[in-house]
């Protein structure tokens, strides 16, 4: 019956134009998103670059449990929402607000919306993975961006924030390996084979990590990534 009643609703909307959805629709729809939400935030903004990123800083330090991963993720969330403030406001002041005024269709809505996040993520993307992606889809040479399409350019996006990622955590991992190599060569001159140098660079290293605030250097750092 419900079912039933949502179908002759729709109809009904679509017999006066489709201007707008019923409000049954416009639940399930947003019922939809919610749940493709958390695929989507991986998949369109910086949270896997920045998740990552945290993640070497943890691993180089050598405490694996230190910070929780709760804490990382929760840090990557809000840190992507900050990177990405401009553009989900463009999204919200060309798309969503107009959407639920009545003034556009959803589908106007759904094209307006996905060009800021569009261009957020050619700006971060390689062009070689772009290049990729459209030789093994079988497309055309592209003339413009215009001529990509969206399930071309989120693959090569999320390629992109890899590499980058990986970029970014060997840099971090440098300063901590030499701290390493130091103290294991120090303690192998010394004949102390049997002592795990790690018991004895940690505290050197979340030191060194400390004095030149190195969470304020590694946020900033990959805050800055996304504009460069």
């Amino acid at each position: 019956m419900n079912t039933l009643i949502l179908a002759q609703t729709t109809t009904v909307n679509l017999v006066n134009g489709g201007k707008a959805l019923s409000t049954p629709v416009e639940i399930l729809v947003m019922l939809t998103l919610l749940a493709v939400l958390p695929g989507a935030l991986l998949m369109v903004t910086g949270f896997t670059r920045i998740l990552i990123v945290l993640g070497f800083v943890r691993s180089a330090l050598g405490t694996p449990t230190t910070p929780p991963t709760q804490v990382l993720v929760g840090m990557s969330l809000f840190l992507s929402l900050f990177v990405m403030a401009p553009t989900l406001k463009q999204v919200n002041t060309e798309a969503i607000q107009p959407y639920t005024n009545s003034q556009i269709t959803l589908q106007q809505a759904i094209d307006r919306g996905q060009q800021p996040l569009r261009t957020f993520m050619f700006k971060q993307t390689r062009d070689s993975d772009l290049a990729m992606f459209v030789r093994m889809a079988n497309l055309p040479r592209p003339q413009t961006r215009a001529d990509i399409p969206t399930y071309v350019l989120i693959p090569s996006f999320m390629i992109s924030e890899l590499k980058t990622a990986f970029q970014i955590g060997f840099l971090i991992y440098l300063p901590f390996l030499i701290i390493d190599m130091v103290v294991s060569s120090t303690l192998m001159s010394m004949g102390m084979m049997m002592l795990p140098p790690v018991l004895i660079s940690l505290p050197f290293k979340i030191m060194l990590f400390v004095l030149v605030d190195g969470w304020h250097l590694v946020i900033q750092s990959l805050v800055q990534s996304f504009h460069q």
